[in-house]
């Protein structure tokens, strides 16, 4: 039986940041009903999509069977 890729698939790493600047972002992602690290999530998507560097999301299943 083949293996289904995980689309959601998710990688963990620890991420060292300067007391300001996290302080700033849970701030932030309080503002905006946010955990910190969907905040922090939000912000390298947007990052990545301003710079082109975003692979395109493939439709999920559930889309593709409305149409």
């Amino acid at each position: 039986m083949a293996k289904k890729e995980n689309v959601n698939a998710t990688k963990n790493f620890i991420l060292r940041i300067d007391t300001e600047m996290m302080e700033s972002i849970e701030s932030w992602a309080a503002d905006e009903f946010r955990s910190t690290n969907g905040q922090i999530l939000y912000l390298l998507d947007q990052a990545l999509r301003k710079a082109g560097r975003l692979k395109k999301r493939r439709s999920s299943k559930s889309n593709e069977e409305k149409e």
